[in-house]
């Protein structure tokens, strides 16, 4: 009893049902750990074929991204028969795992070199793709009126003209040869064939249930258009993107084999491939491993595509 004459209250002690059973599974104890599973998951359900074309990607990107920091690696534009210490057409060797060029500068180097600038040509035109194109298409799928019809208009005249033979036709007439020029020359021919996509993909999305709901509850047009059409626009851009990576990885090495790309001694594929085929009598090599590297890679991304899309398939029959 309490100096009032009350009885005393009880006290809780009962645990709360969340803390006395504790987490359910792993996800809940390691968030983070969901996502490694989810990738686990998505790796283990790749055929055999896709996982290495998969890890032959991951292996490209990472070499062209840490070429400055893997050890032993040569530098690619060392000529070595300038200074007496190094031989021309040398197969494989030690110091040299994929031999050496016409001017025995190391191979392996130079295809690391390369990747780096095929890379990067086709990861920053997909950059501006889906920025510029993905931006336009939007607000015009969006909009509609005569904004999307002058949009198409110019998209349709645009995507008339054979991109290859553009780029071709100004970097000659510019006779500037650097990985940003071939950048912003490549960008004026890209994002056409994005803004075609988000503007189908936007008009889709336009007509769901809810755009039609943040309309009646007076949401702006441009949260509307930032927080509810372009995020759902982006998937159908990521997905056109990784078709269009290894068009694009392409494109750089046409450009580089006719001269036109990245200015010599720069290391490219295309490049390499052009310079070797002077000696094909003498030594093949020089001209068949950047090839096999295009080719791979090329390959890789066209099967990791058709499996993302063979996925993407599925989910939605399921749904």
């Amino acid at each position: 009893m309490s100096k009032l004459g009350l009885p005393p209250v009880p006290v809780q002690t009962r645990v709360p049902s969340t803390l006395r059973r504790g987490p359910r599974n792993a996800e809940q104890m390691f968030p983070g750990s969901s996502r490694k599973s989810r990738f686990g998951n998505l790796f283990g359900k790749m055929p055999w074929l896709t996982k290495i074309c998969f890890l032959w990607l991951i292996l490209v990107v990472l070499a062209a991204a840490l070429a400055d920091l893997i050890p032993g690696l040569a530098d690619p534009n060392y000529q070595g028969f300038v200074f007496g210490d190094g031989k021309t057409n040398e197969g494989p060797t030690a110091s040299h795992w994929l031999g050496t060029d016409n001017v025995s500068r190391d191979i392996l180097a130079r295809l690391i070199y390369g990747a780096r600038v095929s890379l990067i040509f086709a990861f920053s035109l997909v950059a501006v793709g889906i920025v510029v194109g993905g931006t336009l298409g939007s607000i015009a799928g969006y909009f509609r009126g005569l904004l999307e019809t002058f949009l198409m208009a110019l998209v349709d005249t645009w995507l008339s003209f054979p991109a290859l033979i553009g780029l071709v036709f100004i970097t000659t007439m510019l006779g500037m040869r650097n990985l940003v020029v071939l950048v912003l020359v490549g960008a004026v021919f890209v994002w056409p064939s994005y803004t075609r996509i988000a503007r189908a993909t936007a008009l889709s999305v336009s007509g769901q249930a809810f755009v039609t709901a943040a309309r009646a509850i007076g949401t702006s047009r441009k949260r509307i258009l930032v927080r509810e059409i372009f995020p759902n626009v982006l998937p159908a851009l990521l997905a056109y993107s990784l078709v269009g990576l290894p068009v694009l990885i392409i494109l750089e090495s046409t450009l580089s084999f006719l001269g036109l790309g990245v200015e010599i001694p720069t290391a490219s594929w295309g490049g390499m491939i052009n310079q070797a085929r002077q000696d094909l009598l003498i030594n093949i090599w020089p001209a068949v491993w950047p090839a096999a590297t295009l080719f791979m890679t090329v390959y890789s991304f066209n099967n990791l595509a058709d499996w993302v899309r063979a996925q993407a398939a599925a989910r939605s029959a399921a749904i």
